[in-house]
């Protein structure tokens, strides 16, 4: 593919396109409710209000990626950092894991697919899914969501590279490697910022995806839960061995994920509307 990557052939929506479809979403929905009351007018209603509230979200996501903070500075050196501290904590190598996808081609090719394609179009998935056959447990997903995106947006700051940066050290670029370019070849543009790998927004959302799951689907849809939790290994994988990410990277995601949706339990029962259910998707998640 060149130095265009995966993410900047698609057709990613603008900030200012996505306020946009915000505010017409929030007056097409006040507009249904006022109109002749009944179960399709609300549910409607309740529909556009939603999608109004994520285009939001995703306005000021895309904002906060487009501020000027592209520099460089520190991010090599922390990547070693983080490359001593992970030796320190005995945690396995992301060479290893590499160097067992490159003797495998079809684990190479997988990871590198997996990374490019399946994050955004799951976590919608979910969303959906949780909507239409959960609605008393979206909310705190969807704000457990938001939370541990908003932490990464945040993170992203303290300039970090991602592995395949320290060829030094033995790394690789997988996709480079096996000509499935996932990024351009400029680190600090594009869709996403290459000097952000910490922490990893490809584990924070496949987070949301299995312990969502894994807390929400019950009666018919309980065969899903084991089944949709694999999106979080696999997540992982993917991430380290394409060199995109360092293990710490999706344990911290993992950290903010948790906190967020401790987070949003304590702010609903300070506002005294706590949710069994809830409060049992915080225990799923902690006793994991």
């Amino acid at each position: 593919m060149g130095v265009m990557s995966v993410w900047d052939e698609l057709p990613w929506p603008s900030w200012d396109q996505a306020a946009i479809a915000s505010v017409v979403a929030v007056t097409a929905g006040v507009a249904v409710r006022r109109l002749r009351p009944s179960r399709a007018s609300l549910t409607s209603s309740a529909a556009l209000l939603e999608f109004a509230l994520i285009s939001a979200l995703y306005s000021i996501w895309r904002i906060a990626r487009e501020l000027p903070f592209t520099h460089e500075d520190g991010a090599i050196r922390r990547a070693r950092e983080i490359d001593r501290l992970q030796h320190h904590l005995h945690l396995p190598s992301e060479i290893g894991l590499q160097h067992f996808a490159l003797r495998h081609e079809w684990l190479a090719h997988f990871a590198n697919a997996y990374y490019g394609t399946v994050h955004v179009p799951f976590l919608i998935a979910f969303l959906v899914w949780l909507w239409i056959w959960q609605r008393d447990r979206y909310p705190h997903w969807r704000n457990g969501l938001a939370y541990v995106t908003l932490g990464c947006l945040i993170i992203r700051f303290v300039r970090v590279a991602p592995p395949r940066f320290l060829p030094e050290l033995h790394f690789v670029d997988l996709a480079s490697r096996m000509g499935f370019a996932v990024y351009g070849s400029d680190p600090s543009a594009g869709v996403s910022d290459q000097y952000a790998a910490m922490p990893s927004i490809h584990v924070a959302w496949a987070a949301v995806v299995a312990f969502g799951v894994l807390a929400t689907a019950t009666g018919r849809w309980r065969w899903l839960r084991w089944m949709v939790f694999l999106h979080l290994p696999l997540t992982m994988y993917a991430v380290a061995a394409t060199g995109n990410h360092w293990w710490l990277d999706g344990i911290v995601a993992l950290a903010l994920l948790g906190i967020g949706l401790v987070f949003d339990s304590w702010v609903r029962r300070r506002l005294g509307r706590p949710r069994p259910s809830d409060a049992g998707a915080v225990e799923v998640l902690e006793a994991a």
